[in-house]
């Protein structure tokens, strides 16, 4: 069989020539999506309600899959996701489901996006959406393989078209997989391929030849059907060419299946509707040494003396930005710093610039401003291992336990004991006994764990901590503000990354679902109690909230334990590496994911399949992927990361079981060898993926191809090729990963945000610092009132912010020139490319 011919749709990026001098421009695309709230949905149970969940597929892939939401019809999720795309993709969909224990789940409703719609606005979408009905016919995945020819002789014109093969096709039968065939129209002519039986990746490597009848030119449409033998055929997709396409152009490459085309009507509210947003970036990623004079007025910045703090590029950087915009720029520039190994002077200037303009130390980092936003991100990002290891046995007895614990008199249940009992209703001041004896309970370990886990915090962290604590008791050295240093610590620590992390800890990943009501009311408890504690109890028995009384001995005696914590969290030696650039956020041999998957056995010889999985505990790091039969033991089996070729899904129909995953290697002596894996659900599934993925994202020899089959009873499950050694059906997908707290840092990548956010405000830019007249008029001591220190050091302030914002202005115009030059060259380069053979 002849080898499917060269994508027409793949992007192609051949190398630049040595004599240009550019070296490589990458492309990047990612897609942000936050799954917010529902609204009106029908209820789908008996008892009225209906426990939703969504799935968010791009190209039909299940890339995330939300929280069920129990006994709701206006379920909130606030879950958010951001996935990695090396290609175009096509469209973003979003399915609503309410899960049943028993038979399957109903499908409620679903949207769908475009490409072109969610790139149509460069700040995203952020609306309510009317939910629409599916349509099994619009239910369409998958790529066909043409390839197709105008042939012109005696006879008259004929359109020979070449159907090689299929892959990803959508499973329409019931053992997951379909029977397909191919039809192709063209005028008033049509024929059909054979049949294809039980797989989504058919190969089929015919030639249909189609006569030109008289009229007027036609366009040649191929549709792809799934054979039953009772009843219909199923609809599997289609593809069209118009005829100025067929004479100028004819199809040859793969291309995506796509409906039959209809509107896409959204059912008028009577289905529901979902708060959502979404953005997508896409960019062009310069050479390194292109970002450098960016690079060098950053870090010029925060280097830079400490008097110049106001009048520095990244100063006048966040004068340009303002709420989401500065959020996203603080997560591009914690990143960008990390890169750098500059975190730690990064922090300590937006520290030195909010302290200096704080009178009131009250209000120190109380604000959303880049400070606070920078630290928050950084926690975020350097902590989430530790935070892990802190909270997480406790939360997670919490929800395995689902006490009841209720302070509030207006929100307690009396009843509640008398069900569970039998004894009648418990009087108010017994639920409240009962409730401190579990809050306090609760709260005990988790105070402990804290205050115990000074060894335990990362380095990088407790150095910011440290410089932080430092600047705060410069800045206010009096004995009455003895507390703002502590403060200033515990608001970061406990108000901004425990207590939101004990109040949903789905969205920090310490549960894989939202906690259920009565849970929820307990773990907002146990964060407002840990508020307290960060607010070292300056605000105990002040405010609304007077039923936590009962609770603040416990706080009070809390206090010291957190201030001596504090201490010690900032007694630390040391300077932050300034070095080379950091490209990873943990340390190779640090294990980044961990937990229970189910292995395949090498050679399962007469078990069925589903037997032939074995419970494993699994470690990842930046160097294996090493398993044994429990976390305890010591006796490992390790995987080198840079063995790993690709690691992909695999067919529910391979083994008959979901969630399965491949990872696919080679030994040293260039054997390859395949370990399938079980996960317990989507999320893990994708999570696993992503993880592994990144770590071997440096690996040279990936493979491009592979099979999303299981090879068995002497055939891939998936193409039905004999061979074991056959090329792969199927494209790797190495580069789609998730986007979060263990993603390799990119410099480049980081900058290039960096460079677009300022473009963003290029002309505000000009306006408040260039163009401003009464920039240009110094002011001048007035003789009656003696000298102007004041007025002489603003003088220089502004003088100082008008060179930077010249500056930056001139790395702007530079930047702006480099992409317009590569983006020629690409032209260039693709124009060429498509005279190749």
């Amino acid at each position: 069989m002849p080898s499917p011919p060269q994508s027409s749709l793949t992007t192609w990026a051949p190398s630049w020539p040595e004599s240009l001098g550019l070296g490589a421009m990458a492309k990047s695309s990612s897609l942000n999506v936050r799954v917010v709230e529902g609204r009106a949905l029908p209820a789908k149970d008996v008892s009225g309600s209906s426990d939703p969940y969504c799935i968010v597929k791009v190209d039909d892939e299940v890339v995330a899959r939300t929280a069920t939401i129990w006994r709701s019809l206006s379920p909130f999720w606030g879950e958010e996701y951001t996935v990695h795309l090396p290609l175009d993709f096509h469209h973003l969909a979003f399915y609503v489901l309410d899960e049943d224990t028993v038979g399957h789940d109903d499908v409620i409703g679903k949207i769908s996006l475009s490409r072109e719609a969610i790139a149509a606005d460069p700040q995203g979408i952020d609306s309510w959406i009317n939910l629409s009905h599916v349509d099994p016919d619009a239910e369409v995945q998958g790529e066909i393989c043409l390839a197709v020819q105008m042939v012109k002789d005696v006879r008259g014109r004929r359109l020979r078209c070449h159907v090689l093969q299929a892959r990803d096709l959508a499973p329409r039968d019931i053992t997951g997989t379909s029977d397909p065939f191919a039809r192709v129209f063209w005028g008033s002519q049509s024929l059909e391929t054979s049949t294809i039986k039980k797989t989504r990746f058919p190969h089929w490597d015919e030639v249909l030849e189609l006569q030109e009848m008289p009229g007027s030119p036609s366009p040649l449409r191929v549709e792809l059907w799934d054979w039953d033998m009772v009843g219909k055929n199923d609809f599997l997709g289609m593809v069209e060419f118009p005829p100025q396409v067929l004479e100028q152009n004819p199809p040859n490459g793969w291309f995506h299946l796509l409906p039959f085309p209809r509107a896409d009507e959204d059912a008028g509210g009577s289905l529901g509707a979902l708060r959502l947003k979404v953005r997508l970036t896409e960019d062009c990623v310069l050479p390194s040494q292109y970002y450098q004079p960016l690079r060098e007025l950053l870090m010029e910045s925060v280097l830079g003396p400490a008097e110049e703090d106001a009048a520095s590029p990244l100063a006048v950087l966040e004068e340009l930005t303002s709420g989401d915009c500065r959020q996203e720029l603080a997560t591009k520039l914690v990143k960008l710093f990390l890169g750098w190994g500059l975190a730690g002077p990064f922090l300590d200037y937006l520290t030195r610039r909010e302290v200096a303009r704080t009178t009131d130390p009250n209000t120190l980092f109380r604000s959303n401003s880049l400070a606070s936003k920078s630290m928050e991100q950084f926690m975020k990002l350097v902590g989430m291992p530790y935070l892990h290891e802190v909270l997480k046995p406790e939360i997670s007895r919490v929800f395995e336990e689902r006490k009841y614990m209720e302070l509030d008199p207006c929100r307690m249940d009396l009843g509640r004991t008398r069900r569970i009992s039998f004894k009648g209703a418990s009087s108010e001041e017994h639920v409240r006994e009962a409730s401190l004896e579990l809050l306090t309970g609760y709260l005990g370990p988790i105070v402990d764990a804290i205050v115990g886990s000074v060894g335990h915090c990362p380095a990088a962290m407790r150095l910011a901590f440290k410089q932080l604590h430092q600047r705060v008791e410069e800045h206010f050295p009096q004995a009455e503000h003895e507390d703002v240093k502590y403060l200033a610590i515990s608001g970061f620590l406990f108000l901004r990354f425990f207590a939101p992390a004990i109040l949903t800890p789905k969205l920090f990943d310490l549960r894989d679902h939202h906690a259920d009501p009565q849970t929820g009311r307990s773990l907002l408890l146990l964060a407002k109690a840990v508020q307290s504690i960060g607010n070292l109890g300056q605000q105990l028995g002040q405010g609304k909230e007077l039923w936590m009384a009962p609770l603040h001995p416990f706080l009070l005696q809390s206090i010291s334990r957190v201030r001596d914590f504090l201490d010690q969290l900032v007694d630390v030696d040391g300077k932050e590496e300034a070095g080379g650039p950091a490209r990873v956020l943990v340390p190779p041999s640090v294990t980044v994911r961990e937990g229970y998957l189910l292995k395949r056995k090498e050679e399962p010889a007469g078990l069925a399949s589903r037997f032939a999985f074995k419970k494993r505990y699994f470690w990842l790091s930046g160097e294996t992927l090493s398993y044994s039969k429990s976390p305890e033991c010591q006796m490992r089996t390790s995987i080198p990361v840079s063995h790993i070729r690709a690691v992909e899904r695999v067919d529910e129909g391979a083994f008959q079981l979901p969630y399965v995953m491949q990872v696919v290697t080679q030994d040293g002596a260039g054997a390859p060898h395949t370990t399938y894996l079980q996960c317990k659900n989507v999320n893990e599934l994708n999570q696993w993926l992503s993880a592994l993925r990144k770590a071997s994202a440096r690996n040279p020899d990936k493979l491009a191809t592979c099979h999303p089959g299981a090879f068995r009873s002497a055939h891939w499950t998936c193409c039905l090729q004999a061979e074991r050694s056959a090329a792969g059906c199927s494209r790797t997908h190495s580069a789609v990963t998730l986007g979060d707290w263990s993603d390799p840092l990119d410099p480049d990548a980081e900058t290039q945000m960096v460079y677009r956010q300022l473009l963003l405000g290029r002309d505000q830019l000009r306006m408040k610092f260039l163009e401003d007249s009464n920039m240009d008029a110094t002011p001048e001591a007035d003789p009656e009132k003696g000298s102007s220190a004041t007025e002489g050091a603003c003088a220089d302030a502004l003088a100082g912010q008008r060179e930077a914002a010249a500056r930056l202005l001139e790395v702007l115009a530079d930047l702006d020139q480099a992409h317009e030059v590569f983006q020629q060259q690409e032209q260039g380069k693709v124009a060429l490319g498509c005279l190749r053979p």
